[in-house]
């Protein structure tokens, strides 16, 4: 057993910055942060476009921030949290430079503001093209020079604690409470109960319930699947915003991300012979949002019946290019191609979960002590599409929030001990160990496969209806595989995925018009 006062389950820009903010708050807590891979292995760490923030206060404003927010959102953003975010950011900025994040500058010492699909101003700030990887970088080294900060890697969540794992307690079971987690240490390959105070959900996304992904092969949805078992309220699961523009591989996985910055710059879309087609689609073009760019490059894709179009950078400033977009160069080079002479064949891919567990505007979620941050919670900024570059800033503005509600709590000292103590060891007695591997991943690429061909940019009535009985056959497969088998990562990453799966699915049924990333083509002929 472990105890600590808070537990931050995942090490991206929210947890990270979560817990520095609580050390720095509060020195005498102990803060333990898990991670089921390397701690620098995140969704954070992929993120090519940078932090979208108000700097530039002579050309720019808040209200030209929240307008484009609220535009891209399709109606379904929850104004005070978009307000919070935009308003909250240059402070939150301002500290992570602080802590040691280097962002471009331009020679009289402003930041040089990228701009990227369905902002009106230039307003991202960025590093080179691997901004979220020197945020992860400055975070880890500030996060180890904190005392009580605990970071352990390669231990994987089980399982939320809460009264249904105390034995003989009455509960009900939507007012519930957390304690901790039960947690696999995969080196040592045994259980453990990690009981906590405060329990924070900073898991990021769940895009490898698809077949194709920009996502890091951690991004199973992990966070979301343990918070929906435990009865969290978990919304918005239908609003899945795929990457416009991925380079294409004929294997699935994840796929590098050729970003949005790029066709900031100038960059424009063509057909695989070659031919623009944007114009036909939206009077922005190349710089439309998200959902547009990715539902006409897929349109143009099933008219064509071409696996990928291209993105054409033939004509843009060759010395300004590879100062901005120096690794996204040497990876299409790495590839055989070179983007000042070779048009560059992108597809769109599961990039972006816009809803996830449900949150106050302090990262609450409606399981008492669990706070969710990041990227697998909903708190009702991004709506029913994410602004790019607007994922960052509300990591650091909620992740900011949360932390002073939990040393606020902390202070407090209100919590039942006396559950806390009762909680008993995990038990896998008469479980077996599952030698049969095969299964697992035959139903996860079966689960993948569904969710790409009939839960995916666009879609049907009839194609939910079939997903949802080949995701009810999976699910039960899963099932009976987990309730005799000793617990391994695999396992529970797809029972996780298959969660996921449910969730989209069925929220994807409930939907009762098209918004946003969400397009049911059925719904756009009953008008």
């Amino acid at each position: 057993m472990i105890y600590t006062d808070v537990l931050v389950i995942g090490s991206g820009i929210s947890g990270l910055s979560y817990a520095l903010k609580i050390a720095q708050r509060q020195p005498d807590a102990r803060i333990t942060i898990i991670t089921k891979s390397d701690e620098e292995e995140s969704n954070t760490k992929y993120a090519q476009g940078g932090v979208a923030v108000v700097t530039d206060f002579t050309k720019d404003s808040f209200e030209k921030h929240i307008a484009d927010t609220l535009r891209a959102g399709d109606g379904v953003c929850k104004l005070e949290a978009v307000e919070v975010v935009v308003k909250e950011g240059p402070e939150r900025i301002r500290e992570i430079a602080e802590w040691g994040a280097n962002f471009d500058k331009n020679g009289d010492s402003n930041y040089d503001l990228g701009r990227e699909g369905g902002h009106t101003e230039n307003r991202v700030v960025h590093y080179k093209d691997i901004t979220g990887a020197e945020i992860e970088r400055a975070l880890l080294q500030a996060v180890k020079d904190k005392e009580n900060i605990t970071l352990l890697n390669h231990h994987y969540v089980i399982d939320l604690i809460t009264e249904h794992h105390i034995p003989g307690e009455s509960f009900d079971k939507y007012h519930l409470n957390c304690y901790g987690a039960y947690v696999l240490d995969m080196e040592h390959e045994r259980i453990i109960k990690m009981s906590a105070k405060i329990t924070l959900m900073a898991t990021g996304g769940c895009g490898h319930v698809y077949k194709n992904t920009t996502n890091p092969t951690i991004a199973t949805g992990d966070g979301i699947g343990l918070a929906h078992r435990a009865k969290a309220k978990v919304s918005g699961m239908q609003y899945i915003q795929f990457h416009p523009t991925a380079f294409y591989s004929p294997i699935a996985g994840q796929l590098p991300l050729i970003s949005e910055a790029v066709r900031g710059f100038g960059a424009k879309l063509r057909t695989a012979s070659g031919e623009p087609f944007m114009h036909k689609y939206d009077d922005r073009e190349e710089l439309a949002s998200r959902d547009i760019v990715a539902r006409a490059i897929d349109s143009e894709m099933k008219l064509r019946g071409d696996d990928y179009v291209c993105l054409d950078c033939r004509h843009l400033d060759q010395k300004k290019f590879l100062e901005h977009f120096p690794n996204i160069y040497k990876q299409c080079q790495d590839a055989g191609l070179d983007m000042f002479k070779d048009l560059i064949p992108v597809v769109p891919a599961s990039h972006y979960l816009c809803g996830g567990i449900d949150v106050d505007l302090f990262g609450q979620s409606t399981i008492k002590n669990m706070f969710a941050v990041g990227e697998c919670s909903n708190t009702g900024l991004h709506g029913a599409n994410r602004l790019a570059s607007n994922s960052l800033l509300e990591a650091l503005v909620f992740g900011h929030r949360a932390a002073l509600k939990t040393v606020e709590r902390l202070s407090e000292d209100n919590f039942n001990y006396t559950q806390l103590h009762k909680i008993p060891e995990w038990n896998q007695e008469g479980m077996k160990v599952n030698e049969e591997m095969v299964l697992l991943n035959y139903l996860r690429k079966e689960l993948q496969t569904l969710m790409s061909d009939l839960v995916g940019i666009v879609r049907s009535n009839a194609r939910l209806k079939l997903a949802k009985q080949k995701e009810e056959e999976i699910y039960r497969s899963v099932k009976e595989i987990y309730n005799f088998s000793v617990l391994s990562p695999q396992l529970s990453e797809l029972r996780n995925l298959a969660s996921i799966a449910y969730l989209i699915i069925t929220q994807s049924i409930e939907q009762e018009e098209n918004r946003g990333t969400f397009y049911n083509k059925d719904l756009d002929e009953k008008k």
